[in-house]
């Protein structure tokens, strides 16, 4: 049989498997196995998945995505995201619609020092949701300012789905994460003033809170001094090259848990959570790329990325109609897929093809980390959402499931609009690592 007709075979059969919620890792790596197993050899095949495995399991580069998670976790169970909560909280709950914007703007704090789009919607559901409840906010507004500020911690670095792009394409792990700052803040912005508008628009939704004083508003910053300079410390020495990403996150981990412990704010049964959580999630991540690396390999084989590619390029369109297309595919695959799978799944296919059109893999990479942050928060899969839902039933807040997709439609506008001020002008990535690494 024609390897590419092999290779169309196994994808529809995998997609056939993803509906019956086996692991997507497992389903990757069990038909890049069979795959190449069927185009080359059965031995042939025993010695991909080996090699393969063992290389990512003790890959140096990738210790780098343990440590970063294990720094969210202490953060979160420290107490950290809690105070980055009350800080923000302090100086913007007064306005109106101020708790959610509270909300967004410590989702982008905490996702600089998490990296994780479900752990960051997760952690501040936990803070967010009573107090916005106690404060008659409307359950849309509430719950869908927390699912969709969650999926900052996608672009804001340190960003696992960056990392893991930069892995796969043998990019600058140091110049993504630069990247991903101004769209995260430029995000960050857009979900402000979508809320903003829609308690304009409808003064229910959001009433205003609480007006501190001044003296409060800085005794809150005092407060997280050591965790702003932990973040600075970890960022400076990427950005000047001081040390490498994995040594930044082996620092970000010290720091954090430093002042946990001289805040006194990290018991031992936290410390032992926030191991478990981390050793749960590496191991989860690193499967996701011990089998999209496999199911890769018998993607090379069967020549479907680079037969795609010369099809795309036999059309004749403009390179931005293809690329387009190529956002069209990951916005859709995002409503069915998760985020970090999707993104491993399709850069073999599709990176050749966008770099050969003349874009800035650095560009490309953070502008499908924005796509995809569609994708968390988009039925029917949207993770972000379920993860409010499931903390909103563990907190007894009874948010109804439609209330929560109801409220995250403004904010895929807002996400929107950035994407297309970021492809209308790539220079909001490309300055600062233009900057940085000159």
């Amino acid at each position: 049989m024609n390897p590419t007709l092999i290779g169309i075979l196994g994808i529809v059969v995998m997609i056939l498997m993803f509906l019956t919620r086996m692991p997507v890792s497992y389903v990757m790596a069990l038909m890049g196995f069979l795959g190449f197993s069927v185009i080359v050899s059965f031995q042939g095949g025993l010695n991909l998945l080996a090699k393969d495995l063992y290389a990512v399991f003790s890959s140096y580069d990738l210790t780098t995505i343990p440590m970063f998670i294990l720094m969210g976790q202490l953060a979160f169970n420290s107490g950290i995201s809690r105070r980055l909560y009350d800080t923000a909280y302090k100086y913007l709950g007064s306005t109106r619609g101020g708790l959610a914007i509270a909300t967004v703007s410590a989702c982008t704090a905490f996702g600089a020092v998490c990296g994780s789009s479900p752990a960051t919607a997760a952690t501040m559901a936990t803070v967010g949701l009573p107090e916005m409840r106690r404060f008659k906010y409307a359950d849309e507004l509430a719950a869908g300012a927390v699912a969709s500020g969650g999926g900052l911690g996608m672009i804001m670095p340190p960003s696992v789905v960056l990392l893991v792009y930069g892995v796969l394409t043998e990019q600058s792990i140091g110049k993504l994460f630069v990247a991903g700052i101004v769209p995260a803040l430029l995000v960050t912005l857009l979900f402000c003033v979508t809320v903003l508008v829609w308690c304009t628009l409808a003064p229910d939704q959001g009433p205003r809170g609480e007006r501190f004083s001044w003296r409060a508003r800085l005794v809150s910053l005092r407060d997280l001094g050591e965790t702003m300079a932990v973040f600075l410390l970890v960022m400076s020495g990427l950005f000047f090259g001081w040390f490498t990403p994995t040594e930044a996150a082996a620092i970000g981990v010290f720091g954090v848990l430093g002042v946990s412990l001289i805040r006194r704010q990290l018991s031992w049964e936290r410390f032992v959570a926030s191991l478990y959580e981390t050793l749960r999630t590496s191991c989860m991540v690193m499967m996701l790329i011990g089998g999209a690396v496999v199911f890769g390999k018998f993607l090379a084989v069967t020549r479907i990325p680079f037969n795609i590619a010369g099809w795309i390029e036999g059309l004749n369109m403009a390179p931005w109609v293809i690329l387009s297309l190529v956002v069209l595919v990951y916005f859709l695959g995002g409503c069915f897929m998760d985020s970090l799978a999707l993104v491993m799944l399709t850069v073999p296919i599709f990176f050749p093809l966008i770099t050969g059109l003349g874009f800035d893999p650095i560009w490309f990479g953070v502008t499908i980390v924005m796509v995809t942050e569609m994708g968390v928060i988009t039925p029917p899969v949207g993770i972000n959402v379920y993860v409010v839902y499931g903390v909103a039933l563990t907190l007894k807040q009874n948010v109804a499931l439609e209330s929560i997709f109801k409220g995250i439609m403004p904010f895929l506008l807002a996400v929107f609009v950035g994407i297309v001020l970021i492809t209308l002008f790539p220079q909001l990535v490309l300055f600062l690592p233009d900057l940085m690494y000159q």
